[in-house]
């Protein structure tokens, strides 16, 4: 992405945690102010606002939602020359959205937002929604649902993963040595929730959720904003931090919106995302310094390796037990300690975090030495998106 390249130059977090008693938009004001404190900016630097609430852009049922015109109003940012509010795969919707509308000229300076906030727990929705209380389902459901599968964890975690195991001799011992990789990646960081450091005793004593799946698999539900600022290269270099540089992003789609009724529930969005996102730059993966992957389960991770080409198909698993992604290795992978210790902040922790990562200073230990190259990449199933980013 030569022409009008674009960077990111301001990049915070909200107060993170379990059921702050917070509002989505108190969170959003919150992780704004703290991503134009970065930057060294005020309100009327910015003239655009993009941002997703809830999950995949519908609000999860009891909680409020924040929209991005009425966010940006309350920090004092306007008029908007470009805003939008609405779905998209985790945070890289509204990534993507800030750089292409800077790209064409609708705006010099975007904010870009994640809000996400922790569900009601199983008891409370069925106590609060009728359509929970149905004794039929309709949809895609319907062919899964009878056999047990009625939870989102089965179809994007639990069967892919045995999936995996079955056709290419992937183990739970792999699966655990990702879980501690990450554990020890975010033992050195101060904005991570857990930090005590794990042993494969400790990831095989915790229980299954959905066989293989078990609970150190899984992102850590949390009320938490995110938000990062977006410019043009020219105003990139007024800022106070140095710009990570957009150097290709791509969103993809395989299917509507489903993962009960995917073609290959191995092969699907993320592997279109992958050669797209390669066709878009003449960077290879021997060029990338450190990747920040989703990993709302462990077995997203896996196929966001395999098919960005970071190892062969199925080789995900032996890949990163003989230690390739951990503290040393030759492809540092989610060095914040990736959602399943910083708390699901649905995305967005993978862009700041190779934002970070790119400026050079900021992560202490946890510093990959000389990263000029970082890919983050979101979501899995029927959609996905990814980005790279470069220090220079």
């Amino acid at each position: 992405m030569s022409k009008n390249r674009v960077a990111a130059v301001g990049v915070g977090y909200s107060s993170t945690g379990r059921r702050l008693g917070l509002s989505s938009r108190q969170l959003a004001v919150q992780a704004a102010t703290a991503a134009m404190r970065d930057a060294g900016m005020t309100p009327k630097d910015i003239d655009g606002s993009t941002m997703l609430w809830g999950v995949a852009g519908a609000a999860p049922p009891g909680l409020d939602v924040a929209e991005s015109m009425d966010v940006a109003s309350m920090l004092g940012i306007g008029p908007l020359n470009f805003w939008n509010s609405g779905a998209g795969p985790a945070y890289i919707g509204p990534a993507i959205q800030a750089v292409a509308a800077i790209r064409a000229g609708f705006a010099h300076t975007v904010l870009s937002l994640r809000v996400i906030r922790q569900r009601m727990t199983a008891a409370e929705m069925l106590a609060e929604d009728t359509d929970a209380k149905r004794e039929y389902v309709d949809g895609d459901a319907q062919f899964v649902a009878p056999f047990g599968s009625v939870s989102p964890l089965q179809a994007i975690a639990g069967m892919p993963a045995q999936r995996h195991m079955d056709l290419y001799g992937t183990t739970e011992e792999h699966f655990g040595r990702h879980v501690i990789a990450q554990r020890e990646w975010a033992s050195h960081n101060p904005d991570a929730i857990f930090r005590q450091p794990l042993t494969l005793d400790d990831y095989f004593a915790a229980r299954y959720v959905s066989k293989p799946v078990r609970l150190l698999d899984c992102d850590y539900p949390v009320d938490s904003a995110s938000a990062i600022i977006y410019t043009t290269e020219e105003r990139a270099r007024d800022f106070a931090k140095k710009p990570a540089f957009v150097e290709a992003a791509t969103l993809s789609s395989v299917k509507y919106q489903t993962f009960e009724n995917l073609d290959d529930i191995l092969d699907n969005a993320p592997v279109h995302c992958a050669k797209t996102l390669w066709s878009r730059t003449d960077l290879r993966p021997k060029d990338i310094d450190c990747v920040q992957l989703y990993d709302g389960f462990t077995i997203i991770v896996f196929q966001w390796l395999e098919a960005l080409g970071f190892c062969g198909r199925g080789e995900a698993g032996p890949f990163v037990a003989e230690g390739n992604t951990a503290m040393g290795g030759s492809l540092p992978l989610n060095t914040d300690g990736g959602a399943c210790n910083v708390g699901r902040r649905h995305g967005a922790n993978f862009c700041i975090e190779a934002v970070r990562q790119l400026r050079g200073d900021e992560s202490g230990v946890r510093q990959v030495p000389n990263a000029k190259a970082a890919l983050w990449a979101n979501a899995v199933g029927s959609f996905s998106g990814a980005m790279i980013m470069t220090a220079e």
